[in-house]
């Protein structure tokens, strides 16, 4: 079980496939477990996945938490295994910190995929104040109704009532991986200050946005100004996606993201 230590903390990680290396960095309060439906992107890829400090297998550390302390601990397992360069996709709260990470860090990353995400600031449209209050932890609530009242509006109605196995999987693998109250606090702190929407000219690595035309939690538009002023960047829009594209639109979405990562560089 790899581990490597990034400002007093141990980040737990794991790679599978071989080929072009890919970091792809889970969403709030996520880890690993996230991607259970990109297990087939190590057909194509060098698939490096973990466990963000203080969720699952990774410890906190005493570091304070900011959006600076996530994209170094990102850095701390490219260079525990020795790579220079790597592709990078962030979903939801991964796509902060692969911006971020893109911003810092241009020359260690090879092609930048951001899904379901946005770059903050003023030109963000937020979701619906109903979907946001579902982030607040209650204590009055079991954490697993929390969890199901957080996860079930990020898929659509349809694969709500079609897949219900599949959202209560989500839900489940949630419940089991712990999330420290200073991490759910800090990620929760960064996912409303987040703003680097001046900065997206910047970005020079060529860029895909993924985003599903049915999210509601991060919805389209965000994606449509990420593409629209990133240099090098493309959008693309999974018909019928909702925020968990990456699990409701698996097939697609890996899809996309091979072809992708394959193509030649312009």
């Amino acid at each position: 079980m790899p581990t490597t230590q990034a400002a007093d903390a141990a980040i737990y990680y794991e790679m599978a496939g071989s080929g072009e290396p890919i970091v792809l960095i889970p969403g709030f309060a996520s880890g690993i477990w996230g991607w259970f439906c990109q297990a087939g992107l190590a057909e194509s890829l060098r698939v490096i996945t973990f466990d963000p400090r203080g969720i699952g297998r990774s410890r906190s550390g005493s570091a304070e938490m900011s959006i600076e302390t996530f994209v170094d601990d990102v850095r701390a397992v490219i260079d525990d295994l020795g790579i220079e360069k790597a592709h990078i996709l962030g979903a939801s709260f991964g796509g902060f910190v692969a911006l971020e990470f893109a911003l810092r860090f241009p020359e260690r990353v090879g092609k930048l995929i951001l899904a379901c995400t946005t770059a903050g600031g003023a030109k963000h449209v937020s979701a619906d104040f109903a979907i946001l209050r579902s982030f607040t932890r209650d204590p009055d609530r079991p954490l697993g109704e929390q969890i199901r009242r957080f996860f079930r509006p990020a898929f659509t109605e349809e694969f709500n009532a079609e897949h219900a196995d599949t959202v209560e999987e989500v839900c489940r693998l949630r419940e089991e991986n712990e999330v420290t109250e200073e991490t759910y606090s800090a990620q929760l702190h960064t996912a409303f200050s987040f703003d680097v929407d001046l900065r997206l000219g910047e970005i020079t690595n060529e860029t895909l946005v993924i985003t599903g035309d049915q999210d509601n939690l991060v919805p389209m538009q965000n994606s449509e100004n990420l593409a629209a002023k990133i240099p090098n960047a493309k959008l693309k829009v999974i018909k019928n996606g909702s925020h968990m594209i990456f699990v409701e639109n698996a097939s697609e979405f890996n899809r996309i993201v091979v072809e992708f990562v394959s193509e030649s560089d312009n």
